[in-house]
């Protein structure tokens, strides 16, 4: 009948790739800098710049393994700031100003997760982009 083979799941209690995500960690130092959260109905995308603008890392939930509806919770995106929190630690920053946008369900949790790793906060930001006129509206029914 033969032998029988026994399956073992790899890796440890991951969740949505934490630790492959907390590889990669520029080498320079950062002293200050500004939090990017943009959240959209379907992702959150965090992104960390120096003072000037330039970006220094960037993550998503999408790109922490989350799929389809789960992509666009509040955990996943706790989870993305959580990430992006840790490795601005390691990097020495000490505050940072944050710009929202977007009206996704991520855009607290994504914040409150980067300030709880000990980063000061100094100012928050929302620029949510707000259309003037908007789309054009619907022709008139015609009875």
């Amino acid at each position: 009948m033969g032998k029988k083979r026994i399956k073992k799941k790899s890796g440890g209690s991951d969740v949505a790739g934490t630790s492959r995500a907390l590889n990669r960690i520029p080498k320079r130092k950062l002293p200050s800098g500004k939090l990017n959260i943009l959240a959209t109905f379907n992702n959150t995308i965090v992104t960390l710049t120096d003072a000037k603008g330039n970006t220094v890392m960037a993550a998503s939930s999408g790109a922490l393994g989350f799929k389809g509806s789960r992509k666009s919770t509040p955990f996943a995106a706790a989870k993305v700031g959580e990430i992006i929190g840790e490795k601005a630690q390691q990097m020495g920053m000490k505050d940072a100003e944050v710009i929202v946008r977007g009206a996704g369900p991520g855009r607290e949790s994504a914040l409150r997760s980067f300030a709880g790793k000990g980063i000061a906060v100094n100012k928050i930001t929302d620029k949510t982009p707000i259309p003037f006129n908007g789309p054009r509206p619907p022709k008139p029914r015609r009875v």
